[in-house]
C-alpha cells in the first residue's frame, strides 16, 4: 500500500511511519511547525517529507492517509485530508493502523501515566541485545536503538500504550486497539484533565485495557494502591514489582552515582547485580519494571539483561546532559505532566544535592495549561532555588479552560518559589547568564521550549567552561 502521514513529526506518527515501511509499505508524510529532535529526526529517515500541507503531497495512487490528532493539525479542515475524502481514499488514525497491522503478533504493551516510553525502549534494547529481532513503536528518541519504530521479523511486538484519546471524534484510548498479549503497567496517577476530567475518567481506559488480556497472557505492574484497584479486570496472572520491598520484584542496595549500582532480587529472593547511568530513582523503577518482565516471560538471560541495561543510554529529552565543558550543568528533562516534572526534578536533586537548581519551564501540555491543573503547580517545583518560565502555546486554546501566563506565574509565586516569566530565547539566554557557578541548569518541557535545548549548550559551554588545568 502507498500511505500517506499527515502530522508525520509527532512521535507516533514517525514510529508508525517506520513500521508500516519495513512491513513492505510505501510512505510519505508532511508536517509544519514542527521542532527538534522530531523535526531533524523526521527529515532523515529517507522517505518524502514535506513541510507544509498540501494537496499536492499526496501520491496520485493513495490507498490510506493517516492523520494525527494534534489539534495544529486543523483535523477534518486539513487540506490533505479533504483531498483525500474527495478521492475516496482510507482516511484513518496511527492506532487504528497498528492495531490492524499487529493484530496477529505478540503484543506487549507498555502503559501508565509515566515512564512508559523509557520502559518500551529499554525492553526493545533488553530483546535486541538478547538475539531477538522483535518489532517496536516507542514515542521517543532512544541512542540505543537504530529507530522509533521497527516491524521486526519474530512474533514480539513492543508498543508503547498511550491512553490518550485517538482524536477530536473518536474517545477510544489509543492503547485499547494494540491487541495486547501482555502488558506492563508502570504507573497510575490522574493526567490529561482536559478529556478526563476525573480520576475515574482517566482510570476507566486502563481497566478496558486489562480486560482485553487473555487468560495466557501477563500482567506485570507496579505495586500501587491506584493499580492495585484495577488490576483486578486482568483474568491473567499477576507479577508485581517496585523499587522497594514488595511481595514482587524489587530493588535493594540502591547507591546513587554517575553510574548507579542496586540488587534486583526476585520474588524468590534470587538476586542479580546491575548497574545503569541513567539518571534519578524513577529510572531504577522503570528497570526493575522491564526485568522483572523480561525475566519472568524469559525473554532473556540474566547476563543478557545485566549487560543490556548497563549499556542502554535511555531517551531523547528525559534527562540529558547538553553541555560538554562547562561547569554548571545544562539537563534536559521531559516535564508533560506533574509525575514526568516531579521525577526531573527530585532526579535533579538526587543526584545534584549541593547545586541550587534553577529550571526552565514551559507548560506545553494541555494539562499544565488547563486551569483545573493549577494546584500542580503549588508543589511541582519543590526544590527548585528558582524558575524560569516560558508563555503557554496557543494552539487548542478555545479547546479547554485554559489558564493564563500571568496565572500561571502568579501560582508558582504563591507557593514559595521565585519565578519569572521570559517570553523569547535572547530573555532566557539572558537571565541564565549571570550564574556563580554551582547552579545545575534544568530545562523542562514537552514542546520547543524556545529552541533553548539546541541554542544554550553552546552559550554554557563558553560561558562556564571549567577552567584549564595548571
Amino acid at each position: 500500500m502507498r500511505i500517506h502521514f499527515t502530522g508525520i513529526a509527532g512521535a507516533g506518527m514517525s514510529a508508525a511511519a517506520l513500521m508500516m515501511r519495513e512491513a513492505g509499505h510505501q510512505v510519505s508524510g508532511s508536517d509544519q511547525d514542527v521542532f527538534p529532535p522530531m523535526s531533524t529526526y523526521v527529515e532523515g529517515l529517507g522517505f518524502p517529507f514535506f513541510r507544509a500541507f498540501d494537496p499536492a503531497n499526496l501520491p496520485r495512487d493513495l490507498d490510506v492517509l493517516v492523520l494525527g490528532a494534534s489539534a495544529k493539525l486543523g483535523g477534518d479542515d486539513n487540506p490533505e485530508v479533504a483531498e483525500a475524502r474527495r478521492r475516496g481514499v482510507r482516511v484513518t488514525t496511527f492506532p487504528e493502523l497498528v492495531g490492524e497491522a499487529t493484530a496477529g503478533k505478540l503484543n506487549t504493551v507498555v502503559a501508565g501515566s509515566f515512564g512508559k516510553s523509557t520502559c518500551t525502549a529499554l525492553l526493545a534494547h533488553v530483546l535486541r541485545e538478547a538475539g531477538c529481532d522483535a518489532g517496536w513503536m516507542i514515542g521517543a528518541i532512544s541512542p540505543s536503538l537504530p529507530d522509533t519504530g521497527h516491524w521486526g521479523a519474530a512474533p514480539q511486538v513492543v508498543l508503547e500504550g498511550d491512553e490518550y484519546i485517538v482524536g477530536p471524534s473518536d474517545h477510544r484510548s489509543k492503547f485499547v486497539l494494540y491487541h495486547p498479549r501482555d502488558v506492563l503497567l508502570t504507573s497510575l496517577v490522574h493526567d490529561h484533565v482536559n478529556v478526563f476530567p476525573t480520576f475515574a475518567d482517566y482510570e476507566a481506559p486502563f481497566r478496558e485495557l486489562l480486560r482485553l488480556l487473555p487468560a495466557d497472557g501477563l500482567l506485570v505492574a507496579r505495586d500501587h494502591p491506584a493499580i492495585r484497584a484495577v488490576a483486578g479486570e486482568a483474568a491473567c496472572r499477576i507479577v508485581w514489582y517496585d523499587v522497594g520491598p514488595c511481595e514482587g520484584w524489587c530493588a535493594e542496595d540502591v547507591a546513587f552515582g554517575d553510574v548507579t549500582r542496586f540488587t534486583l532480587r526476585s520474588p524468590g529472593g534470587g538476586r542479580l547485580k546491575l548497574a545503569t547511568t541513567l539518571l534519578g530513582a524513577h529510572n531504577i523503577e522503570n528497570i526493575v519494571g522491564v526485568a522483572a518482565y523480561v525475566l519472568e516471560r524469559g525473554l532473556a538471560t540474566e547476563a543478557q539483561l545485566a549487560r543490556a541495561v548497563e549499556s542502554f543510554q535511555g531517551i531523547r529529552r528525559r534527562l540529558d546532559r547538553l553541555t560538554a565543558a562547562s561547569r554548571i550543568p545544562l539537563v534536559e528533562g521531559f516535564g508533560s505532566s506533574y509525575e514526568k516534572a516531579r521525577s526531573a526534578i527530585e532526579a535533579m536533586r538526587l543526584h545534584y544535592p549541593a547545586r541550587p537548581l534553577t529550571v526552565v519551564f514551559e507548560p506545553h501540555t494541555f494539562s499544565w495549561r488547563n486551569r483545573e491543573a493549577l494546584p500542580w503547580y503549588d508543589t511541582v517545583f519543590e526544590g527548585a532555588a528558582r524558575v524560569l518560565v516560558v508563555p503557554p502555546p496557543s494552539h487548542g486554546a478555545a479547546s479547554h479552560q485554559q489558564s493564563s501566563f500571568e496565572e500561571i506565574l502568579a501560582r508558582i509565586e504563591r507557593a514559595g518559589v521565585p519565578a519569572a516569566g521570559v517570553r523569547t530565547a535572547e530573555e532566557a539566554t539572558a537571565a541564565l547568564g549571570g550564574l556563580a557557578g554551582d547552579e545545575v541548569v534544568l530545562l523542562l518541557s514537552s514542546g520547543p521550549l524556545l529552541g533553548l535545548p539546541d541554542s544554550l549548550p553552546p552559550v554554557f559551554d563558553q560561558l562556564y567552561a571549567e577552567p584549564a588545568a595548571a
